[in-house]
């Protein structure tokens, strides 16, 4: 397929709308005009990539009605970007203020052209929520345990570092109540940390009593050096308790 072939599906979808189309003005695959309203412009691709982004973004200072239209194919695979990332694409667009359409071409079956988004002005939706838990999650986690981009090792939360609190306490004790935890690594959540196990390193051996499986104690060598980390914190929460 060639970026030409999606042009007749385009003009002929923009003509019943009442516009006048031609090709190739100034650097534009596509330009439509209806009386005084601003022009359309629509940059054609075989295909959504970063050229057909950055195209879009460059036509914006000759108009505010830019599309991006590509073609998807009439069965798609899983490895297509249209199948694993529209819902991504369409809000990436949006942000943008770029229009979108998909173009998708099918035997014995006439051209079919879908506008996913129309261009206009993004304004976020604040989701109060989600700010909450993100600076809930930035008060409460000790440090900077984690390297920005891709950890080899799980990601260190404010929740994995309480359950480390646990767990060394624990392997110190041989096995512990629960209170006794409580008291002593001042993780307020340590009932609910022990009984959910979402890391599989606790074992209830008696009711309000736990100690270590295999994976806690494996679990301690692995983030030794959070563990050692941790212990400042809890002295100075120790001497600002007392």
């Amino acid at each position: 397929m060639l970026e030409t072939d999606l042009y007749p599906p385009i003009k002929s979808y923009l003509e019943k709308q009442g516009y006048e189309v031609k090709s190739e003005i100034k650097g534009c695959d596509v330009v439509a005009v209806r009386g005084n309203e601003q022009p359309v412009i629509v940059e054609l691709k075989t295909g959504f990539n970063l050229p057909l982004l950055f195209q879009g973004i460059d036509r914006q200072n000759m108009s505010e009605d830019v599309y991006l239209a590509f073609a998807i194919p009439a069965k798609l695979k899983r490895t297509n970007p249209w199948f694993r990332f529209k819902s991504d694409i369409i809000k990436l667009c949006r942000r943008l203020g770029l229009g979108l359409i998909t173009v998708r071409f099918a035997e014995d079956n006439p051209v079919d052209i879908q506008v996913h988004q129309d261009p206009g002005p993004y304004v976020p939706r604040k989701n109060t929520r989600r700010k909450g838990l993100l600076l809930q999650e930035f008060d409460r986690r000790v440090g900077d345990p984690n390297q920005g981009g891709i950890n080899k090792r799980p990601i260190i939360t404010a929740y994995r570092q309480d359950a480390l609190r646990c767990a060394n306490y624990i392997n110190a004790q041989g096995k512990a109540k629960v209170s006794e935890i409580r008291k002593s690594t001042q993780v307020d959540k340590t009932a609910a940390i022990l009984q959910r196990d979402v890391y599989g390193w606790f074992i209830r051996v008696e009711r309000g009593i736990y100690e270590l499986s295999p994976k806690g104690t494996e679990a301690l060598t692995t983030f030794s050096d959070i563990i050692v980390s941790l212990a400042p914190a809890l002295k100075e929460e120790k001497r600002t308790t007392n």
